[in-house]
Order: structure tokens, then sequence, then C-alpha cells
């Protein structure tokens, strides 16, 4: 079978995009077109819908989009050549380019679906130190300027579970006492901005006395 036929123009073609894929990896053209990938659902397509169903189905979101899609070139590209060359082995003449581009994307899809799986466990994740204001509620806090009165509160820092410190400002959960500065609080609930603390000390503080 002639490589070059014009019954493999279309496989020849993703192989070709897949070198291109490669040079933009290199070149770190890269890292400018993967936010390609980002897309809001569109009205119809929410989370749980048909359009996760259909992503999980073609293996979208388990890597990054220009991985995706050269495992899918790869994938297509293999799966014509290959097929071609054995149905001309079997029938004397490989398929159309038309009836072959189909059944090898018929094929591709789920195969490259399955392909990234494991390469998605694999690779690495992107971590965010990002959190939500009530993700710091039952937290220690110090209050470090002013006195926290009912409906006049008083700044305060606390240390997320990352290490990072928030400056909040807290009143005092009981209406009828103040917080002075220095003192160290625990943050039992939020109300938009404002967070409401009881007076806390650490247990640990005892075993050092």
């Amino acid at each position: 079978m002639n490589l070059l036929a014009s019954s493999n123009l279309p496989f020849l073609i993703a192989l070709g995009a897949l070198a291109l894929v490669a040079l933009f990896q290199i070149t770190g053209l890269g890292d400018m077109l993967e936010g390609a990938g980002d897309f809001d659902s569109p009205d119809g397509l929410e989370a749980g819908g048909f359009g996760e169903a259909l992503t999980s189905l073609l293996g979208l979101g388990r890597v990054p989009l220009l991985i995706w899609l050269a495992s899918l070139l790869l994938t297509f590209g293999s799966i014509g050549l290959i097929g071609q060359s054995v149905i001309a082995e079997l029938l004397g003449a490989p398929l159309s380019a038309g009836w072959a581009t189909l059944l090898a994307g018929a094929a591709a899809l789920p195969l490259n679906s399955l392909a990234v799986r494991p390469l998605g466990a694999v690779m690495p994740k992107d971590e965010t130190t990002a959190i939500t204001l009530d993700e710091l509620v039952r937290r220690e806090a110090e209050i470090q300027i002013g006195t926290a009165r009912a409906g006049s509160p008083a700044r305060a820092k606390v240390i997320d579970r990352h290490g990072q410190a928030h400056f909040v400002m807290v009143e005092p959960h009981d209406a009828t006492i103040a917080l002075q500065t220095g003192d160290t609080v625990l943050l039992v609930r939020r109300e938009g901005p404002t967070f409401y603390g009881v007076h806390y000390e650490s247990p640990l503080l005892g075993l050092t006395r």
C-alpha cells in the first residue's frame, strides 16, 4: 500500500497536526493556547447533565487540552493507517478517504478516552490554596486592633489550613461581652463580612505551663 495515497491523506494530516502540537509544547506556545479548553457550560448542559456525561465519555478534563488533542490525533492517525493497510491486504484496495475517516474517527474517540484515563491518573494535578470565607469558621483568631463589641467589630488575624494569614472583622458572639486586643477567640459563625467569636484558650497552652 502506498503510504502517500489519497486514501491515507486524513491520517497523514492528523499526524502532521500532532507534530505541530508537539512543536507548540516545545516552544511554549502550548501554554498560551491551553486556555482554549476553558469554557462555560451553555444552558441545558449544567454539571450532572448531558454536558458532563459527554465530556466524561470523551475523557475531556482528565488531562490538559493539548495533551488530549495530541492523544486523539495519534490514535486517529494510527488507527487509520493500520486499518487501511489491513483492509488493503484483505480486499485488495483500501477504503476511500471519506469512509476511512468516519470509521477511524468512530473508533478513535472511545479508544482515546480509554488511553487518557491512566495518563490523567499519573499526571500532577494543579493545587490551589484559595479558600472560601466560610472555611475560616471554627478557627482561632487573635484580636489585633481595637476592642470588639456588639455592633462594633475589631480587626483580627486568622490562619487558614494552608498557613496563610487572613485579616477579618470580628464581633463577640455574646453581645454582653467585649473582646480586647490580644484576645484569642474561636470564630463560631459568619454573617456577610463579619465573623463572630467566643473567648478561646487552646488546650495545648495548659501543657506548657
